[in-house]
């Protein structure tokens, strides 16, 4: 579904990408794991518009969008869960999920708002609360749920759990599997956590100075010593260890 080859990305004169071969399938959940400043944020507002590709190519079920605008590719099923949630503050929650449906169809918005707060159902006495009064676990559900307000084929997701307690992550990281599982959306998922991801995705890969190193099965790089000795076993966070 998305197929990126020899990608190079930046900003100004610094390089961050530098030649990112990356296959995402259809139905399929991918993680990119690596280390803070490997490049990984930089991937995801590349794919989705917000950073411009300097060579190469990003193609969408075929077609190539490297330089198509943020809002077109919205319009074409790709939706980005930034990291930090950038919800609207001072909007509702409801207004908020009301943002998210800009590009659909109206007559979609009753359907899509009652199944995203069957999904996310901690939103439903807060839909006319401000977002910013929310917690950080009900914000980032927010931030879910108003990307999928937008009918998404693929959902670009960067450190979703970040900042959150172990028990709310862990509910964030069965939401994602839920909406892969469910609502048949394909997933490419940026996330610190790299036991957590792998265990969750099909397909990882590893990400080095703006580099991939190494791809496969996210059970199988969990097993493997050079990820585990870098990503688990000896540097494992109390955060992290509450997942195992």
């Amino acid at each position: 579904m998305i197929e990126i080859k020899d990608l190079h990305s930046g900003y100004g004169a610094v390089e961050v990408l530098h030649g990112i071969d990356l296959d995402v399938q259809e139905g399929r959940i991918v993680t990119v794991i690596g280390a803070n400043g490997a490049g990984k944020t930089t991937l995801l507002m590349t794919i989705s518009g917000r950073v411009r590709a300097r060579s190469g190519v990003v193609r969408f079920d075929g077609e190539d969008i490297t330089r198509e605008p943020t809002f077109e590719l919205v319009k074409r099923g790709l939706a980005h869960v930034a990291e930090g949630r950038h919800i609207f503050p001072r909007m509702s929650v409801l207004e908020n999920l009301k943002m998210g449906a800009f590009a659909a169809d109206p007559s979609w918005f009753q359907g899509d708002l009652d199944m995203v707060l069957a999904l996310f159902p901690a939103l439903t006495p807060r839909l006319k609360q401000f977002g910013g009064t929310l917690s950080g676990g009900e914000q980032q559900m927010l931030a879910l749920a108003r990307a999928l307000m937008a009918r998404p084929r693929v959902l670009l997701l960067d450190e979703p759990s970040l900042g959150l307690a172990p028990i709310l992550a862990r509910q964030v990281f069965e939401m994602i599997g839920t909406i892969n599982r469910e609502k048949k959306t394909t997933i490419l998922l940026i996330e610190q956590n790299a036991y957590q991801a792998l265990k969750l995705a099909d397909v990882g890969y590893v990400m080095v100075n703006g580099r991939i190193t190494k791809k496969g099965p996210g059970a199988e790089l969990l097993r493997d010593t050079e990820v585990r000795a870098a990503y688990l076993d000896g540097g494992v966070s109390a955060r992290a260890r509450s997942f195992l």
